[in-house]
């Protein structure tokens, strides 16, 4: 837009000549935030000495279309002090006047590439996000079957944090190992837990090496005598946490009572 209707018309039949069919032209930047958000213009030429509101102003203004926070604008000038202004409040090009019509087309042409890729790059995040949210539930649902079908094919499942503490339990694991346990919180995260003796050590022993090398292990069979003095046996496998980082965090695994299965 610019407030002298020569511009106006000289910058409609260069667009015209360059081959630039849909173009709207205003001398009235008042009208200009409304026009935007009506027609997302790719480019939008600026005049920024203009009666009732100067091109800063319109700046400012198109600013807060919250669809595009892209501003695709380029000023035109005759003040050389005001390039920098422009550019500092978003403009992305200037044009000086009076026109150079090899320039005015060669940045035309250059801004629109460029707010083309531009669009292209948003499209791309959004379909990213979109893959990224269907991915992430497409997890939550397979960790949703793993855990139910261990929950079936077992006695218990659990999971412990970095420091062998039971973070959470599925079954009746607690009762099985003798263990003394506050009640379960409603997510079902163990509170204080109290080991009970009884347990054949040198298996024990075996299982902290195997888990100190954060090594997997599967059906590792171990023995307790129970507070009745009957003897029982378990079969557990499990496998290290890591985060994204790498960093371990725990064990998780399924475990069955051998004694009972006899």
């Amino acid at each position: 837009m610019d407030d002298q209707a020569a511009n106006v018309q000289l910058l409609e039949q260069l667009l015209a000549g360059a081959g630039y069919s849909q173009v709207t032209s205003t001398m009235h930047p008042e009208e200009v935030c409304a026009l935007h958000r009506k027609h997302h213009y790719d480019l939008i030429l600026l005049d920024l000495q203009m009666p009732v509101m100067d091109g800063f102003q319109v700046m400012e203004g198109l600013k807060t279309n919250t669809t595009d926070s892209y501003l695709p604008v380029i000023v035109l000038t005759a003040q050389p002090g005001h390039k920098l202004r422009a550019l500092q409040v978003g403009a992305k090009d200037f044009i000086s006047k009076p026109f150079d019509l090899v320039e005015v087309k060669t940045r035309i042409r250059n801004m629109l590439e460029v707010r083309l890729l531009y669009k292209k790059l948003e499209s791309y995040n959004q379909e990213l996000e979109a893959t990224v949210a269907e991915r992430t539930a497409e997890l939550r649902e397979s960790e949703a079957r793993y855990r139910s079908l261990t929950e079936l094919a077992s006695d218990w499942y659990w999971e412990q944090d970095e420091n062998g503490t039971f973070t959470k339990v599925s079954g009746p694991v607690l009762e099985m190992l003798g263990l003394q346990v506050e009640p379960l919180a409603a997510d079902g995260r163990v509170g204080h837990v109290a080991a009970v003796g009884g347990w054949n050590e040198a298996e024990r022993e075996l299982l902290r090496a195997t888990i100190a090398q954060r090594r997997p292990f599967i059906d590792y069979v171990f023995r307790r005598i129970g507070p009745d003095g009957n003897a029982q046996c378990f079969q557990v496998s499990g496998e290290p946490m890591f985060d994204r980082y790498s960093r371990f965090i725990g064990y998780r695994g399924v475990g069955v009572e051998l004694t009972v299965k006899q």
